[in-house]
C-alpha cells in the first residue's frame, strides 16, 4: 500500500514550515506525485548512496521499525504528535517533532537528517501515531 500525501497537503505543509531541510523534503514529495516511500528512499539515497537492502525491503518499513520503540515508548514525542493532529497548522508543533525525531534517532545512532526526518514524521502523522504503533509492534 502506497502511502501519498495530497498536493493540497504538500501546500498546506509549505506554508507551515520554512526549514530549508523540511522544504527539501517536501520538494522532493512534489516530484515523487506526494509518496513517501519514494521520497524518503530519495533522500537516504542522496544522503547515503545507493545501497541494495534486498528484494521487496523497503528502507522506509526498516526505518520505521528501528525507531518505532523510541516513538512509540516516548510520550513526550507521541504526545507532541497528537497534539499536532488536533491542531495542524501549528508550524512550532511539526518543527518541535521533526527536531525530537532527529535528535532521538541520533542518540540512538539512526543517521537521519532533518529532510529524511520530515517524510518520516510525515507518515507517521498519515497513517496515524496510534496506528503506527500498533502495527509495526513485535508479534512475539
Amino acid at each position: 500500500m502506497t502511502i501519498q500525501v495530497s498536493p493540497d497537503e504538500i501546500q498546506r505543509l509549505n506554508q507551515i514550515i520554512q526549514d530549508e531541510e523540511a522544504q527539501k523534503a517536501l520538494k522532493t514529495l512534489e516530484h515523487h506525485n506526494g509518496d513517501l516511500e519514494a521520497s524518503f528512499d530519495e533522500l537516504w539515497q542522496e544522503k547515503f548512496g545507493r545501497k541494495d537492502y534486498g528484494k521487496n525491503k523497503s528502507l522506509l518499513q526498516l526505518t520505521l521499525n528501528e525507531i518505532r520503540a523510541e516513538i512509540c515508548g516516548d510520550d513526550g514525542l507521541q504526545g507532541k504528535i497528537k497534539e499536532y493532529t488536533k491542531n495542524p497548522g501549528s508550524a512550532s508543533l511539526l518543527n518541535g517533532i521533526i527536531g525530537s525525531l532527529v535528535a532521538m534517532a541520533a542518540v540512538n545512532g539512526i543517521p537521519i537528517d532533518a529532510a529524511i526526518a520530515t517524510i518520516v514524521v510525515l507518515y507517521i502523522l498519515k497513517i496515524g501515531v496510534n496506528v503506527f504503533c500498533k502495527y509495526t509492534e513485535d508479534d512475539s
